[in-house]
C-alpha cells in the first residue's frame, strides 16, 4: 500500500510541477500574443487604413515563411492546430519551431488585415512549448500527449480569461465522444497557471460580454431558444465547408504554392473590403462583436464575417477561429432578436456559444465557456443550446483531424476510429 501511495505522490507532483512550468511559460507567450495583437490591430492598422492593400504581399510573405521554415520531411506546420491534434493521437510529431512561426504568421495576418483570431496561435505555441519540455525531459509516448493536451490547455485558457473551459477544452478537443481525463490535473493546473500570469502579471484584460436580461424558465422560451441554435448550428457548417472548401480548392488549384494561394486571397479580401465599405470584418472585429449585445448591428454582418474568415484562413493565412465563430454567432443572434422574442443580449450569448460548440466540436468545453464568460447567467438554457448544437452540427469541424470515438447519435452512421476528415472524403469524393 505504501508503495502504491508514494508512486501515486510522485506522479500527482509530476503533473502538478509539468503543468504549472507549461501554464507559465504558454501563459506569458500568450500574453505577448495579445499585446502584440491590439497594438498591431487596434493602434496601427484601424489608424492607418491604407495598410489594408498591402495584404497580398503579406499573403506572400506568410506563405513563404510556412513553405520554407514550416516542413520537414514529414510534418507540415501549416497544418496548425490539426497538427497539434495528430500530435496527441501520434500520428504526427509537433515542431518545435511551430510555435514561433505561427506568431510571426499571425501578427504578420491581424496587422495587414486578414480576418482571423488570437486562440490558433496560443494553442500551437502551447503544443510547440510542450513539445520542447517533452523533449528535453525525454518522457514516454502516452505523457507526450498529456504534454501536448497539458499545452492547449494553457493556450486557451489565457487566450480568453476562461481557465476551467481551458483545462476541459485541452481534453476534449481531441476526440468526439472521449475525454482523456488522467489529464485532467496537469490541464487544469496549467490552464490556471497560464491564466492568472496572464492577469496579474501582464494586466491582461479580456473582452466582457454582458448578459443584460434572462427569460424566465418555460417550455416556450425552451422551444425558441432550440429554434434558434438549430440555425446557429447550421450557420457553423456552412462555415466549416466553406473553410475547408477553399483550402482544398487553392490547393490543388496552386499546387500547394501557399504564396501563391495567400496572394490571391489577400486580392480577394482587400476586393471585399472595398465592396462593403468597412474594415469591421478585417482582423478580429472585436468592436462589432461588444456592440452586438447592446445595440443592432448590420443584418447580414455574421454572413460578412463568414465569408472574409473563410477566405482568411482558407487561403493560407494564419490564426484562430474562435473569435470569428463567436462574431458569426453573436451577430446573427443580434439579427434573430428582431423576430424571435428574447432580449439581444441573451439571444446574442446564445448564439456566440452555439457556433462555437458547432464547429469546436466541444460541448462540454462551450457550456462552460459560457457560465465562465456570462458569470452562470441562464446556465439551463446554455446546457440545452450545447447539446442541440453538437449533435445537428453532425460530423464537421473546424479541424479534420479530430477522430470519432463515438458517434454523435445513433442517426449518423459513422463508425468509431474515423475522422471528420475522412468522413467529409466519403461524402466528397474527388
Amino acid at each position: 500500500m505504501n508503495v502504491k501511495i508514494k508512486k501515486f505522490a510522485v506522479t500527482l507532483f509530476k503533473w502538478i510541477f509539468f503543468g504549472g512550468v507549461i501554464g507559465v511559460v504558454v501563459g506569458s507567450l500568450t500574453s505577448f500574443l495579445l499585446k502584440t495583437n491590439d497594438f498591431l490591430g487596434d493602434e496601427i492598422r484601424m489608424n492607418h487604413f491604407w495598410i489594408i492593400f498591402f495584404l497580398p504581399l503579406a499573403g506572400i510573405a506568410v506563405g513563404f515563411l510556412y513553405m520554407n521554415y514550416g516542413k520537414n520531411e514529414s510534418v507540415d506546420s501549416a497544418k496548425g492546430n490539426n497538427l497539434v491534434i495528430d500530435g496527441v493521437h501520434g500520428k504526427a510529431r509537433v515542431l518545435r519551431r511551430m510555435g514561433p512561426i505561427v506568431y510571426v504568421g499571425t501578427f504578420i495576418t491581424v496587422l495587414f488585415g486578414g480576418s482571423t483570431g488570437r486562440e490558433g496561435a496560443a494553442v500551437q505555441m502551447g503544443g510547440s512549448v510542450a513539445q520542447a519540455l517533452n523533449q528535453f525531459f525525454k518522457v514516454n509516448l502516452l505523457d507526450t500527449k498529456i504534454f501536448l493536451m497539458t499545452g492547449i490547455s494553457a493556450g486557451f485558457g489565457a487566450a480568453f480569461g476562461i481557465p476551467i473551459t481551458g483545462a476541459v477544452f485541452g481534453m476534449e478537443l481531441t476526440a468526439l465522444g472521449k475525454m482523456k481525463y488522467e489529464a485532467l490535473v496537469s490541464c487544469l493546473v496549467s490552464s490556471y497557471s497560464a491564466h492568472f500570469l496572464a492577469t496579474a502579471a501582464w494586466k491582461i484584460k479580456h473582452e466582457e460580454f454582458i448578459i443584460e436580461t434572462v427569460p424566465g424558465l418555460s417550455a416556450w422560451t425552451f422551444a425558441k431558444v432550440i429554434f434558434a441554435v438549430l440555425i446557429f448550428s447550421l450557420l457553423s457548417v456552412i462555415y466549416c465547408q466553406l473553410r475547408h472548401g477553399i483550402q482544398k480548392f487553392t490547393e490543388k488549384l496552386f499546387h500547394k504554392n501557399h504564396m501563391k494561394r495567400a496572394f490571391v486571397g489577400g486580392l480577394l479580401i482587400v476586393g471585399l473590403t472595398l465592396i462593403v465599405g468597412t474594415q469591421d470584418y478585417n482582423g478580429r472585429g472585436l468592436d462589432m462583436l461588444e456592440h452586438s449585445f447592446t445595440e443592432d448591428v448590420p443584418p447580414f454582418a455574421f454572413l460578412a464575417k463568414l465569408i472574409f474568415t473563410a477566405i482568411t484562413l482558407g487561403t493560407g493565412f494564419v490564426g484562430g477561429e474562435a473569435i470569428p465563430l463567436f462574431f458569426m454567432g453573436a451577430t446573427l443572434g443580434n439579427t434573430l432578436s428582431n423576430m424571435i422574442d428574447l432580449p439581444m443580449s441573451f439571444l446574442a450569448a446564445i448564439g456566440l456559444v452555439a457556433v462555437f460548440c458547432g464547429g469546436a466540436n466541444t460541448p462540454i468545453a462551450a457550456f462552460l465557456l459560457a457560465v465562465e464568460m456570462f458569470d452562470g447567467k441562464g446556465v439551463e438554457y446554455f446546457f440545452v443550446a450545447c447539446i442541440v448544437s453538437y449533435i445537428f452540427s453532425g460530423h464537421h469541424g473546424l479541424w479534420p483531424s479530430q477522430t470519432i470515438h463515438e458517434p454523435k447519435s445513433r442517426l449518423y452512421s459513422t463508425l468509431g476510429g474515423e475522422t471528420i476528415e475522412s468522413i467529409e472524403s466519403k461524402k466528397n469524393p474527388r
